[in-house]
């Protein structure tokens, strides 16, 4: 399913969601971190997140999909919510107003060196 409206967007033209999700890229933390870190992270993200500006809606569909396992099912989430895909990883995307949403890759993917918790 795709969105076939015109959007320009930082000089760019995008026309549709035409590009796929695809995994992030291996990452490593400054430091390393353990599983409950990370959760707290993203929970602070996601918390603080709609107030940089966009929809709410838009947050909601985004932490869903950053959130599914299943790339193909996360696929579904942004399309139906009309999200426009700058990076196939998630990291930059937009809404059908134009409004920018970034992601860090810590709520998108585990660091390589992540501490196991006991």
């Amino acid at each position: 399913m795709y969105i076939l409206v015109n959007h320009i967007v930082n000089d760019l033209v995008l026309i549709g969601n035409a590009k796929k999700i695809r995994k992030p890229k291996p990452w490593k933390h400054p430091q390393p971190i353990t599983k409950s870190e990370l959760e707290q992270m993203r929970d602070e993200f996601w918390d603080t997140a709609p107030h940089y500006g966009g929809q709410k809606e838009i947050w909601d569909a985004l932490r869903a999909a950053a959130a599914e396992p299943d790339l193909s099912q996360a696929q579904v989430i942004v399309d139906c919510a009309g999200v426009i895909i700058q990076n196939t990883d998630l990291t930059i995307c937009y809404d059908e107003r134009g409004a920018k949403y970034e992601l860090p890759r810590y709520v998108l993917s585990e660091p390589t060196n992540m501490i196991r918790d006991n």
